[in-house]
């Protein structure tokens, strides 16, 4: 069973920054909306990936890391996509969409960890959760629930950082001694690492686990 990491932030916040000390053949990238990435580093990137590409790229299950970059937008284009549709029937099949999604990303083997860097939803008291579409996802699922770790991007004092901070209102998470603090820089390829050392998982490239 794959490990699944949610990386929620807003725009601008430093998600997909935190993509640039991966190297090439390390990460799969899944690039939904088709933009460049934000620094010079040229990583491979499957650009405006859908569902099925997505699926069928974790089934095969040729790297050991991915990266579903922005997996909201999945989500949002479907929506668009049938936003002539009326009735209930239309948010069931994309949150069926969705949480097939998640299956395929859990039936990666359990040196896979699979990111989805994803925009984070506040309610009127402040309450935070994963952007989705439709009520089924929040209120039958809880995304959030089916992942062991989930990171906050943010910008502090002028710094892109990450924090597994947990509050009353956030969903932050992280299991006891992973990282060595609450807040960090915005580096996915470290928080890789100290995922990979915690759990004893293999490698990004080669060799097994210790």
């Amino acid at each position: 069973m794959g490990v699944l990491v949610m990386v929620v932030g807003k725009s601008g916040a430093g998600k997909s920054t935190s993509l640039r000390n991966f190297e090439d053949g390390e990460i799969g990238i899944f690039n939904v909306a088709g933009k460049p990435l934000p620094f010079r580093k040229r990583l491979p990137k499957a650009d405006r990936c859908g569902y099925g590409a997505i699926e069928a790229s974790l089934k095969a299950n040729k790297l050991r890391a991915y990266v579903v970059d922005d997996s909201t937008y999945l989500m949002q284009f479907s929506n668009f996509a049938k936003a002539k549709e009326t009735g209930y029937g239309k948010f069931v099949d994309m949150a069926v969409e969705f949480e097939r999604l998640l299956e395929a990303a859990m039936a990666t083997d359990h040196d896979t960890v699979v990111y989805f860097l994803h925009h984070p939803d506040e309610d009127d008291r402040g309450n935070v959760r994963p952007k989705t579409v439709g009520r089924m996802l929040d209120e039958k699922l809880c995304i959030e629930g089916l992942f062991p770790i989930v990171i906050n991007c943010e910008v502090r004092d002028g710094r892109h950082v990450f924090s597994v901070e947990a509050d009353e209102r956030g969903i932050a998470k992280a299991p006891m001694g992973m990282f060595d603090a609450g807040v960090f820089e915005n580096d996915l390829k470290a928080v890789d690492t100290a995922i990979r050392k915690y759990w004893r998982l293999a490698p990004l490239k080669g060799g097994d686990a210790e």
